[in-house]
């Protein structure tokens, strides 16, 4: 093992007496690396005994990061080679199946001139909770504790706004301009387009005080680190339905600019497969760089029983995964080429999917964006939420839920709509299904929220239009879907990626350099197709 001396060493200084070996610090690091002999990774090559043997010399206790890997430990110390007085500094990566281990073995600091900075970066426990390695608490020893405590304070305030404010019926082009301004002690928090925002979460049926509760609540937030090469932080909500996600200046303006487009777009779709963005916020601290970030719904939620995650972009440069060991509960998003092989097996809801990734992807290419993905997990159904086992009750819930929307009023009719669109839901969604027991049943039911007379032919073109699907009767349906033995978590994710002049010229460098190839900078066009390609060959 090599260490390059650090500059502004004092050239001819004597060599500063070594440090006692009896330290607990220093004798636990060196018992530490030696229970990592050979498992740890520096600089792509295996460390092996040297890690244990320089560990036990001069170096003081290390300092823990994140990395894409695993954890970074570095160490900083006098150098064991040198008589000079010099500083030193190494990296040691450790693979991820033993970051429990390394965490657990990894030395408290006894010196009392530890700051607690470098306590947070070197003691906090990454508790899992959730049984998941991804899943980290952000509790009082966490880098991100501060800034999660005044994201609660100024979402509270922020949505509180929107509860004494209802939004109007009707969006006006200031409520997609608005800037919503609120200082709190230490920082000031600044709300985006949120009238908009509100009107499109009463559309979805989220209720606002449930909204504030979920991100303003006493629990803490979680982090989320997978294996994605996003710069962004993520932090979920503690009971994991929102997601918060820093994003760059320039995306935030091509959302808002964007946002009636938006809209509209999942209005006239209200089962699209778009992730849900509910709102647009930034903070600003004294001395500290200004931070936007976006809340969206999760579209794997609930995840407790989910098995395997993939992000999928239909092409294949750099689409590859390293899965994680067997037995291992470290979260890995896969991606294309490891799904090879594998089917989606949706049954007659294969049809509604080809249809509605074809109208989400046609608005994306209006947009002219371009590297988004189609994210997609499942879980194995149990025996009572599979199609044959339903109740005629609950086909009735399910497709009173499926064509109810808060905002439309072309959806509170009854006979008609109920007799017809109902039929078709339940025909994709169940198959072998009496209709006629169905309709016997229905005419004793008086009511099941349509409640006015029965709408034109007209009206029910329009819903028809609308791509509607029976959804599940689980909590965030509208990312589910139910194949006969597994269920799937379905969205699409990232629209902020415009086809530019930069990205023009990166699709030409990728032509000569992956020749042959496919990769994901491509046009929207061509984007859209190919993905719709993709799901369309990986679905039955």
């Amino acid at each position: 093992m090599s260490a390059a001396p650090q500059p502004g060493a004092a050239a001819g200084s004597r060599r500063a007496p070594a440090r006692d070996r009896s330290d607990p610090a220093a004798r636990g690091l060196g018992e530490a690396a030696a229970g990592w002999r050979g498992r740890a990774v520096m600089r792509g090559q295996a460390a092996g005994p040297a890690v244990a043997e320089d560990a036990r010399r001069d170096w003081f206790p290390p300092a823990w990061t994140v990395c894409p890997v695993g954890y970074r430990l570095g160490f900083v110390g006098r150098n064991p080679l040198c008589q000079q007085h010099q500083q030193v500094a190494f990296t040691v990566e450790l693979k991820p199946d033993i970051q429990r281990e390394a965490m657990m073995d990894a030395p408290e600091s006894t010196t009392g001139r530890r700051s607690l900075t470098l306590k947070r970066r070197f003691l906090w426990k990454l508790r899992q909770k959730w049984k998941l390695l991804g899943l980290f608490e952000i509790n009082r020893e966490h880098e991100f504790y501060d800034l999660t405590c005044m994201l609660k304070v100024g979402l509270r305030a922020a949505i509180q706004e929107a509860i004494d404010n209802p939004p109007a019926d009707a969006l006006s082009d200031a409520d997609c301009k608005a800037v919503l301004k609120q200082a709190h002690e230490g920082f000031e928090m600044r709300t985006y387009s949120g009238p908009a925002f509100a009107h499109f979460r009463h559309s979805l049926g989220i209720s606002e005080k449930e909204y504030q509760l979920s991100l303003s609540s006493g629990s803490t937030y979680l982090q989320f680190i997978s294996n994605s090469k996003s710069k962004a932080d993520f932090f979920l909500t503690n009971n994991k339905c929102f997601f918060l996600k820093t994003q760059s200046k320039r995306e935030i303006r091509f959302l808002l600019s964007n946002l009636p487009k938006y809209i509209q777009h999942l209005e006239r779709y209200p089962h699209s497969l778009l992730v849900k963005f509910l709102g647009v916020h930034s903070i600003i601290v004294a001395q500290e760089k200004k931070k936007y970030f976006i809340i969206m719904q999760s579209v794997f939620y609930p995840d407790e029983r989910i098995l395997e995650r993939y992000d999928i972009k239909g092409c294949q440069v750099n689409r590859w995964t390293e899965p994680a060991p067997e037995g291992s509960q470290v979260i890995v998003v896969l991606k294309d080429l490891n799904f090879e092989g594998n089917s989606i097996h949706l049954g007659q809801q294969r049809s509604w999917l080809l249809c509605q990734m074809q109208l989400d992807t046609q608005f994306l290419k209006e947009l002219n964006v371009l590297d988004y993905s189609l994210l997609v997990a499942f879980q194995a159904l149990h025996a009572d939420e599979k199609g044959q086992n339903l109740s005629f009750a609950d086909i009735i819930f399910r497709t009173t839920k499926s064509l109810s929307n808060p905002e439309s009023s072309l959806l509170t009719s009854k006979s008609g709509i109920m007799d017809e669109e109902s039929d078709i839901l339940m025909s994709e969604m169940v198959g072998e299904v009496d209709l006629y027991r169905l309709h016997e049943l229905n005419s004793g039911v008086q009511d099941v929220s349509f409640q006015s007379s029965a709408k034109s032919d007209h009206d029910l073109a329009y819903i028809l239009a609308q791509n509607r699907r029976l959804l599940p009767t689980c909590r965030s349906a509208l990312h589910l879907l139910d194949g006969p033995e597994l269920r799937y978590f379905m969205g699409i994710i990232d629209l902020f990626t415009v086809y530019s002049f930069p990205k023009r010229l990166e699709h030409l460098w990728k032509c000569i350099r992956y020749r042959g190839q496919t990769f994901s900078t491509v046009s929207p066009s061509d984007y859209a197709r190919r993905l719709c390609q993709w799901v369309e060959s990986h679905t039955v």
